[in-house]
């Protein structure tokens, strides 16, 4: 096994959200190890994320320019509020460093097109962390898609509803105290960018099918009318697949509810996250089957690199995370030798999954604000002008480093 990749962090102090999982997921198969970072604005919480890490006093900075300028690494993780990720972005590909972003990229399609732009003119590396494809049960449901064991697929049904919006944090009413950036909306609401993204993504990683129309519904249930957090979408895609789209935080009961429905021509299928490890299948003569890891007939499920321990004890969203971290691993070591990895490279998403996710999301506010289908916007061919809108983007600064 090579030597781990050194990673230098950007944002997920110890009182982030997300920050945990990466530094868990990232070092779970020894393919990275933390070497630098910036953490936080905060000093208190910079120093002790460093300080729980393990970090040497030259992998520890105050501010992330000097990471980026100082910092040794082989790759830097951008884990600030999503608002604050094209200036660090750009910076790092300007610098050469390959990027691995949280969700979602940016804000809009036309700040994902300005990445895109700089990614392309200096050569660099991005991926973003759509980490619910690193599930094995959902890379062997799309290795089914794609060898036709479904047929043709007619209809898609992808649900990620939450509670975190309408739901007491204990039996005193307490209610929830999102992070500030959280509860303002930008050209699309913010829970797009928190959930819908995700599932623009995994039906892209499933079939490969294009968004060409949706109508949709954004409403407000939760603690904060200030925010759209709930979004109804049915959208038609490429091939005559309907999909059916719906996510937000003010589901009660549903902690994280994401799951997928498919179905074929000749088989249907169900995946839940609460069940990571389970996938029912049904076929076209009544029959229905549930197969778990341990079942003979899964091929990608059984491989060596998703079986950290045997059946029946199951693993679950870190182990995913640390799933997509090594296939980022392996694609940045690609990458830095210019050699191809088709394998590595087609379970990691890039920016023109970013630029898609983030043009269905804008079709989608656009729908429900006009009560019409909308066409989302197509990824610009390189030497065309962006999309209509993304003249004199300015990139947003100053905005804390704690995602």
């Amino acid at each position: 096994m090579p030597s781990p990749l050194r990673l230098g962090i950007i944002g997920g102090g110890l009182n982030s959200a997300i920050g945990r999982t990466h530094h868990i997921a990232s070092q779970m198969d020894n393919q990275w190890r933390i070497t630098c970072g910036c953490f936080s604005q905060q000093s208190d919480v910079n120093y002790a994320t460093a300080e729980a890490l393990g970090l040497p006093k030259d992998g520890r900075f105050t501010c992330w320019q000097s990471l980026l300028d100082h910092g040794r690494m082989d790759a830097v993780a951008v884990l600030t509020p999503t608002p604050a990720h094209p200036e660090m972005i750009h910076a790092a590909l300007e610098r050469g460093i390959p990027v691995i972003s949280e969700k979602s990229l940016a804000v809009s399609a036309a700040e994902v097109g300005l990445i895109r732009s700089t990614e392309k003119r200096t050569g660099g590396f991005l991926c973003v962390t759509f980490n619910y494809s690193g599930y094995p049960m959902i890379r062997e449901l799309r290795e089914w898609i794609q060898s036709g064991r479904f047929g043709r697929l007619l209809h898609i049904d992808a649900q990620m509803p939450q509670e975190a919006y309408i739901r007491y944090l204990n039996r005193h009413s307490a209610k929830p105290r999102p992070q500030a950036w959280r509860l303002r909306d930008y050209g699309v609401p913010t829970v797009s960018l928190d959930l819908g993204v995700h599932l623009h993504h995994l039906i892209d990683f499933l079939c490969g099918a294009k968004p060409t129309s949706v109508c949709a519904l954004q409403t407000t249930g939760g603690f904060f009318p200030e925010v759209i957090d709930a979004v109804e979408c049915l959208a038609q895609y490429s091939g005559g697949l309907t999909v059916r789209m719906q996510y937000g935080k003010c589901f009660l009961g549903q902690a994280n509810g994401l799951r997928v429905r498919i179905s074929g021509t000749e088989a249907a299928a169900e995946w839940h996250q609460m069940r990571p490890e389970e996938l029912l299948v049904a076929d076209k003569f009544g029959s229905s089957q549930l197969l778990t890891r341990a079942a003979c007939d899964l091929t990608v499920c059984s491989a060596e690199r998703y079986t950290r321990f045997k059946a029946g004890h199951p693993a679950g969203y870190i182990e995913a995370f640390a799933n997509y971290y090594a296939d980022v691993a392996a694609a940045v070591r690609c990458h830095t030798s210019q050699d191809d990895d088709s394998e590595s490279s087609c379970f990691i998403a890039g920016s023109d999954s970013a630029f898609e996710g983030l043009a269905m999301m804008e079709a989608i506010n656009r729908s429900s604000v006009t009560g019409k289908w909308v066409h989302p916007e197509r990824i610009p061919e390189d030497g065309k002008d962006l999309p209509e809108g993304s003249r004199g983007v300015q990139l947003r600064k100053n905005v804390t480093a704690a995602n």
